[in-house]
């Protein structure tokens, strides 16, 4: 239904868009087309630059042909000037892309005369518009052509004459103006029959240069109504939304590791979401940079870039300081895998900072981005503009599906102390570090406050920088509570002179058991072996008797048979004849 109503909204009001990065988004689609629109500004505000990219951008990028018309500034002055922002005006002029007129004015005639009136300027605009036939104009400044006007009648005749001429010749137009002292512009009356007003700024803050855009009006078009940072620098004029227009960026379910493998234990061993914001928050000392090293170590292993950005220490003094922990920062950066991004915070303002920023991730196209540490940019009390920062930062970031870790700096007391500008409230993982003192020593420890969208550890672990790197210690809660440092470790022998007396007592009371199972089955053997033998004494006396019974029945046999033989020769002996045998009796024939 929203996109509905935006769609007739521009039906019924045609756009020209500007090319000029950041404004065509707060306009919801350029200046309006066909009309004026007032630009004014104190000097050295950007408004002739302003101008010339808006018809620089129309030629090149829309084929939109425009008209350049000088009252301060000859051909020459303006090509020279631009030239550094890559805007080739002799080349656009010579293509017929561009016509620049330079118009001087002569007060003196004017106040001689006595008359005024724009027919001869309006005569030059329309031979310049007709000889390329331009979609755009711009003219640049209304001072000159009307500051020697004593008459202020005739001044607001001609001047709405002016807007009036170019809203007929249907040409998008933008027309400079000097501010005044209590008015938008110095006649006071442009901004009243203008269709669009923009007004420039620059101020001073903290002796840092600022310029700040704000759209006043445009009629029958929605458009921010924020005072919006601009810079000028080398790709010509950037508006900065620095706040958050929408928060429709897309979230990833992929996971990935935070370098310490105890730290992605307690984000369900899966590490952190990627495209999601980190911050690690800590006191001084208590090995945030660590942390983020471990971060970058890991994303370079896997062939991702990595782009920090580091306030406080030089990247050579970082380098050193995590090879002590076993990280060679200096060989991605070699892969150029990894990108240091040093200045001090104070460098320049907030606005520039943001412009860079966003222009080293466009440039360096990194999947992970490191801020350490943030809290740098807090100074007197711009509190609420850092935090303003960063929310674009994490906007522009999330669109982009770069991971960020920032690093805090924060006071002691726990998680309360930590810094109003910690951004904690817009980072889907925090992580705090803490020291404390027990034992007459400081010891760190680490937990995780919050991480959106994921089960994650209560537990608060000991954190122990090591030559290999962090190492997160498993908890230890001892009868008095957590026990870090040397307390741990205390504990930790005793425990082990503890368990060690116990198993040597287990030792010694199972040798005893061995000796007298061994004894026993040594008196076992030993009464085996008697019975054995006894068992053999019997059977060979059982084997003699057995013997015995039949010698004894052989014997008797013998003897029997011995005996009948003897009584049948006797027999025979006795009576001289032959003898008969009939069964056991014998017969005496």
């Amino acid at each position: 239904m929203g996109k509905v109503k935006k769609e007739e909204k521009d039906q019924t009001l045609p756009k020209s868009l500007t090319g000029i990065q950041g404004l065509d988004e707060i306009t919801n689609g350029g200046l309006p087309k066909g009309r004026p629109t007032l630009i004014c500004g104190s000097a050295g505000c950007g408004k002739t630059l302003f101008g010339m990219e808006f018809l620089v951008r129309g030629a090149r990028m829309y084929k939109e042909p425009g008209v350049f018309i000088s009252f301060e500034e000859s051909v020459k002055d303006l090509a020279v000037n631009v030239a550094s922002l890559g805007f080739d005006l002799d080349d656009l002029v010579k293509n017929k892309k561009m016509v620049i007129d330079y118009v001087q004015i002569d007060r003196s005639e004017i106040e001689e005369s006595g008359e005024f009136n724009l027919e001869g300027l309006f005569i030059r605009l329309a031979a310049a518009i007709d000889s390329i036939g331009a979609k755009r104009i711009v003219i640049d400044t209304i001072e000159p052509l009307f500051g020697g006007i004593p008459n202020q009648v005739i001044l607001r005749s001609e001047l709405h004459r002016l807007f009036c001429w170019l809203k007929d010749k249907g040409i998008t137009a933008i027309i400079t103006a000097e501010r005044g002292n209590k008015s938008l512009t110095s006649q006071g009356l442009e901004e009243y029959v203008s269709d669009c007003v923009i007004v420039l700024d620059n101020r001073i803050i903290d002796q840092k240069s600022t310029r700040r855009l704000r759209i006043v009006k445009y009629r029958g078009s929605v458009h921010g109504t924020n005072e919006f940072p601009f810079l000028i620098n080398e790709n010509g004029i950037s508006v900065l939304p620095i706040t958050s227009l929408s928060l429709n960026s897309i979230v990833s379910n992929d996971r990935i590791s935070s370098g310490i493998p105890a730290l992605d234990d307690m984000l369900e061993g899966k590490g952190y979401y990627r495209g999601s914001t980190v911050l690690v928050s800590g006191t001084a000392g208590s090995g945030k940079t660590s942390i983020a090293a471990h971060f970058a170590d890991a994303a370079c292993k896997r062939g991702e870039r990595v782009l920090v950005f580091c306030y406080e220490e030089s990247p050579s003094q970082i380098k050193r300081n995590m090879l002590s922990i076993g990280i060679n920062l200096e060989l991605w950066e070699e892969k150029e895998l990894l990108l240091f991004h040093a200045t001090r915070p104070t460098l320049y303002g907030l606005d520039m900072h943001l412009s860079v920023t966003q222009k080293s991730v466009i440039d360096f196209k990194p999947h992970i981005v490191i801020f350490d540490p943030i809290n740098t940019f807090s100074v007197g009390n711009n509190d609420i503009d850092i935090n303003k920062m960063l929310i674009s930062l994490v906007d522009f970031l999330k669109m982009k599906h770069v991971t960020t870790l920032f690093t805090a700096l924060t006071g002691s007391g726990g998680a309360s102390g930590h810094s109003s500008v910690s951004g904690s409230y817009m980072v889907d993982t925090w992580l705090f570090l803490r020291d404390i003192e027990i034992g007459d020593e400081r010891n760190r420890t680490m937990y995780i406050i919050k991480s959106r969208g994921m089960a994650n550890s209560n537990q608060v672990r000991e954190f122990i920088l090591t030559d290999k790197g962090v190492d997160l210690r498993d908890v230890y809660t001892g009868p008095s509570g957590v026990l870090t440092g040397s307390a741990r470790l205390a504990r930790e022998a005793e425990e082990k002179a503890d368990e060690l007396l116990i198993k040597e007592d287990g030792e010694r009371k199972q040798l005893v058991l061995e000796r007298k199972r061994k004894a026993l089955e040594a008196q076992i053997e030993s009464i085996r072996i008697e019975f054995e033998a006894e068992e053999l004494v019997a059977a060979n006396e059982l084997i003699i008797e057995q013997n015995k019974i039949m010698r004894l029945k052989q014997d008797r046999f013998e003897m029997s048979k011995s005996r009948k033989a003897g009584s049948s020769v006797t027999q025979k002996t006795l009576n001289g004849k032959k003898t008969s045998k009939r069964g056991s009796h014998e017969t005496i024939s």
